[in-house]
């Protein structure tokens, strides 16, 4: 093969200043005495000397190292040359590439490096410089997303792994992989702060607990809030390591963390607990901790001390429990079955024989996730006949559930469906907004209600106690549940009227008057906080001004006797209390007093102030104009255009009237059809100028969690535990690790022109 190729070479050596794009020889149609333009970038590196006759070499502009090139009629390529520089076997280039600091937004090079050039490479990858900084980022990047133990690093096979892959990286150590880690953690906590000092609206919070073997407790506070272009989002912002779990004050020390490294002193709106770590006292606490500076609505009770999840988990798992013999028979049914190839292939072959529709395979529980368990049970009640069958035909199997166990197992999958459907809206990518609860909540409540006065025994006897678990949950957060589904335009106050005319029956009117109130009396506590209040009205000694302040005065003490008369008959749930539930009901039928107005249209006052304040200065205005005295007493019908009385005249014939406010306005509207696709936040981002204050209250409101538990938590039947290694870490080492995870899956809030791109070195 070399002769042929011999004879069509030229006898003269080829000119080292024409080679070709790709290491390539010239063919012979090329002219050796002209000169082509060299593309590869490795001659932006090199240069060319010929050393004798037929000999051409190529030497490094950086450490002036010769490389063959070429020898007579043979062409060494370039790909050696290219190796020299990207592969940071030039010592200069590998040193300047070492003192270059590596941050995590700079892409492989710097500023002086040239242009790179597309190769014809058979992999199709550019070659990228070697960076130690960049590699030890990398690192602690994957170690934080896949919840790798920093101590990776120093395992004698990860280092075999990485020098494989590059001879030249200088495998870290422990201390600097975890100040590496943390100074992520610390980049990225500054790019959400500043998110989140820009927000238009509150946050709000959720607090759970995690234990561990060593009885040390992890508060895991997680902020929900609603962004400028109307986005949902959710980021854990502290896990705070509690000595004590068990202290009624465990949770405060916490609290004051993440309020102060937030910045949400006055920026929080709820916060969500659960009763199985909290307790009347804590959570009596922790109202009062955040009354200080926080102002809590609705008299405390956006404080929810029941977590969504874990009260449904609750009542699952009491509903599994009620029937723990008959589901320990089918259990171990499903693992006589699954645990033997002979008997799987067995039951398969029965079921062909039988032509049994099910679709569903048969498998195992995992008993720390109540919903595996749910879902064994329907797949193995479909499959009844054939554990029927296989019990007459393997003598071996002697646990099989009788057809009374399945009827059984079949109402419970009823109810489990009911819970599961509810929970599982916590598991979709996206967390639901506030207003998605109540249709969940008040289904299960109106099932359970009706189920629990069943005339079978056997239904009545499995939903009676579930019903008085849930009624609990139900007292607490009915509510602000649903004041949360009356911000959906869909439903309004119209699916408060119909479901709890079925929940409540009779006394629906009085539960119906509860939320109506409630809804304007958070209505009415938006407005006041978002009405400014002029600095100088008591020095320019404005007499009107003066007079809305009396007038504001009188309506707040109206509104204190008023609420003091309200909590006499209720209890801070919005309950009727024992012995007044009678006279409420006779006052609803009856109709509100003809001398007492609602206490839950204060909102309108204000707003009458300022409209009566315009009103009268216009009234003086024009009878300054109108009526100018002079000598004459001349009296002029018509001023200017003649419409400036027309205007007077139509502000004296509203100013006697009450104004609407933006709720009573949006609670009047039609309802908007209900289409699957309907997104409730994009549509009050087009309706936020026609409700500017009302909007403030909807976006704060469908940011409010009812659920403190993680996406993969949400059927777990024990409270989520953090293992030995990782309480042995530092504090911060454990934080930035929990935190930094949650923040990468999510992308960076804010661009990286908005934060520093220095690097922060953590020692340990």
């Amino acid at each position: 093969m070399d002769a042929p190729i011999a004879t069509l070479m030229p006898t003269t050596p080829i000119a080292p200043t024409a080679p070709t794009d790709y290491g390539e020889p010239p063919s012979s149609e090329t002219q050796p005495n002209k000169r082509r333009r060299k593309k590869s970038i490795v001659w932006e590196y090199f240069t060319v000397e010929t050393v004798g006759a037929g000999c051409t070499r190529a030497c490094c502009k950086q450490c002036k190292k010769s490389f063959a090139y070429i020898t007579g009629s043979k062409l060494a390529g370039t790909s050696h040359l290219k190796r020299h520089i990207t592969m940071g076997i030039c010592p200069v280039t590998r040193q300047k590439n070492q003192q270059t600091p590596y941050t995590p937004d700079s892409k492989p090079g710097n500023a002086t490096d040239p242009p790179k050039r597309r190769y014809r490479t058979s992999s199709g990858l550019t070659s990228i410089p070697f960076n130690q900084d960049r590699c030890s980022h990398e690192i602690a990047k994957m170690i934080i997303m896949h919840d790798y133990p920093p101590h990776i690093v120093e395992h004698p096979g990860f280092i075999d792994f990485v020098h494989t892959l590059q001879p030249q990286f200088n495998v870290v150590s422990f201390n600097t992989i975890q100040g590496d880690c943390v100074a992520l953690y610390l980049r990225e906590k500054q790019s959400l702060l500043n998110f989140i000092s820009e927000l238009p609206g509150r946050v709000n919070l959720t607090l759970d607990l995690w234990t561990s073997n060593q009885t040390v407790g992890y508060a895991i506070l997680t902020g929900h809030f609603i962004d400028g272009d109307w986005n949902l989002h959710r980021r854990i912002l502290n896990v705070v390591t509690i000595p004590s779990p068990d202290s009624d004050f465990a949770f405060n020390q916490a609290l004051v963390v993440c309020l102060s490294d937030w910045h949400l002193e006055s920026k929080l709106l709820t916060l969500t607990l659960d009763k199985s770590f909290s307790n009347v006292i804590s959570n009596r606490n922790l109202a009062g901790f955040l009354s200080v500076k926080n102002p809590l609505m609705l008299h405390g009770q956006l404080l929810i001390g029941n977590c969504y999840a874990r009260v449904i988990s609750r009542v699952a798992q009491d509903a599994l429990g009620a029937m723990e013999e008959t589901i320990k028979k089918i259990r171990e049914s499903v693992k006589y079955v699954k645990t033997s190839d002979t008997h799987e292939e067995k039951f398969f072959e029965l079921k062909e024989q039988l032509q049994v529709p099910s679709t569903k395979d048969l498998f195992i529980d995992d008993q720390t996730k109540w919903n595996t368990t749910y879902h064994m049970l329907v797949a193995a009640s479909e499959l009844k006949e054939v554990f029927a069958c296989l019990e007459t035909t393997d003598l071996d199997y002697m646990i099989a559930p009788s057809m009374d166990d399945w009827k059984q197992v079949e109402i419970l999958c009823i109810f489990l469906k009911y819970f599961y459907d509810a929970a599982n809206i916590l598991t979709s990518s996206t967390y639901p907004t506030a207003s998605a609860f109540y249709h969940e909540v008040s289904k299960i409540q109106l099932e359970l209600t009706q189920a629990s006065m069943s005339g079978d025994s056997f239904i009545s006897n499995l939903t009676r106690p579930l019903k008085e678990e849930f009624d609990e949950y139900w007292k607490d957060c009915f509510l602000i549940l649903a004041i949360a589904v009356v911000i959906d335009p869909r439903f309004k106050m119209k699916l408060i009227e119909f479901s709890f005319s079925r929940i409540y029956g009779e006394d629906a009117e009085m539960w119906i008057k509860i939320v109506e109130d409630g809804i304007h009396e958070l209505f009415h506590e938006f407005v006041v906080q978002s009405l400014p209040l002029p600095d100088s009205f008591m020095e320019e000694g404005n007499e009107s001004m003066l007079k809305g302040e009396i007038h504001l005065e009188e309506t707040a003490q109206d509104r204190t006797r008023l609420e003091g008369t309200a909590q006499d008959g209720f209890s801070q749930e919005g309950i009727p209390r024992e012995g007044t539930q009678g006279a409420h009901q006779e006052e609803t039928a009856q109709g509100p007093s003809q001398d007492m107005p609602s206490q839950y249209h204060q909102e309108t006052h204000s707003q009458e102030v300022l409209y009566h304040q315009e009103a009268e200065s216009e009234e003086i205005l024009y009878h300054q104009v109108a009526h100018p005295q002079s000598s004459q007493d001349m009296h002029l019908i018509t001023i200017g255009d003649g419409l400036s009385d027309f205007e007077v005249y139509i502000t004296e014939l509203t100013s006697g009237q009450p104004m609407k406010s933006e709720l009573d306005q949006y609670l009047e509207e039609s309802l908007m059809p209900r289409a699957q696709e309907f997104d409730i936040l994009d549509w009050w981002k087009l309706n936020q100028l026609k409700y500017p204050t009302l909007s403030k209250m909807a976006s704060d409101i469908l940011s409010i969690p009812f659920s403190t538990v993680t996406p993969d938590s949400v059927f777990d039947t024990t409270s989520k535990k953090i293992d030995s290694y990782r309480s042995s870490l530092r504090p911060v080492t454990l934080e930035a690790l929990i935190c930094a995870k949650d923040w990468l899956q999510y992308g960076s809030v804010s661009s990286s022109d908005e934060i520093s791109n220095a690097i922060v070195k953590m020692e340990f």
